[in-house]
């Protein structure tokens, strides 16, 4: 049976030869590994094994968790954030990757401005359309961005971030990473904030990702083991919005 250091080792190996197919450098792709009702104890091994970051889907897990841990290196929030969970999510996470609305960016940087900090925060994207998924729509994306750059000083844009439509096959992520990558590139250009920094990829698809542009790479079972639960059907053919 291999550890969780056995496998970060292993991933660190398919990130590297996934940059060299794409030309890429190394240190250009950060690992995040995605601790969903993993216990404190293999997160530790997660941590012990350097992994760039700790994600996390529920805000109140990972309040329970991260006391337990030491204080490095720094927790994304991956999931769907609801306003009356966003003080909690301060105390908890370094990172928002999931802000997705106009209403819930306020409530940060009220919350934000109070305490005179700023936080890194990413813009989740609908990319494939689904309604059952959190995500502006790629249309909208660039009236998000414009409102966190005008209205919220206390959030710090550094990326676009997705979770694309699940595919059994890898290579039907493509087009929607790279839809994320041109999406980026045109926002980028619109406001001057330069370069963005692009969370896509999970355990079944990063090196695709990589391969179209990803820097953050979002990781759970292929570093902590299979989950208990069976990932979800695949659905029907999606089409890019982007």
């Amino acid at each position: 049976m291999t550890t969780v250091a056995q496998r970060v080792a292993e991933v660190r190996q398919r990130i590297a030869a996934a940059c060299r197919r794409s030309g890429r450098d190394v240190s250009e792709v950060r690992l995040v590994a995605v601790s969903k009702t993993q216990p404190a104890a293999a997160v530790a091994e997660a941590l012990a094994a350097g992994v760039d970051a700790i994600g996390e889907n529920r805000v109140q897990e990972a309040a329970a968790k991260r006391p337990l841990l030491p204080p490095d290196p720094p927790w994304h929030l991956i999931g769907p954030l609801q306003q009356n969970k966003a003080r909690l999510a301060l105390g908890v996470f370094d990172v928002i990757e999931t802000v997705d609305r106009p209403a819930i960016a306020d409530r940060l940087e009220s919350l934000l401005a109070a305490e005179q900090r700023v936080l890194p925060v990413l813009v989740e994207v609908n990319v494939g359309g689904e309604p059952q998924k959190s995500g502006v729509a790629p249309a909208d994306t660039l009236a998000l961005v414009e409102h966190l750059l005008q209205r919220c000083p206390h959030l710090r844009l550094e990326g676009l971030m997705t979770v694309p439509p699940y595919q059994v096959d890898p290579e039907r992520s493509r087009p929607f990473f790279a839809a994320l990558r041109s999406l980026g590139e045109r926002v980028a250009a619109a406001t001057g904030v330069g370069r963005l920094e692009l969370s896509m990829g999970m355990s079944e698809d990063f090196e695709v990702a990589i391969e179209e542009g990803a820097t953050w790479v979002r990781l759970g079972r292929v570093i902590f083991g299979e989950r208990r639960t069976p990932p979800p059907p695949p659905h029907p053919p999606a089409t890019v919005l982007v």
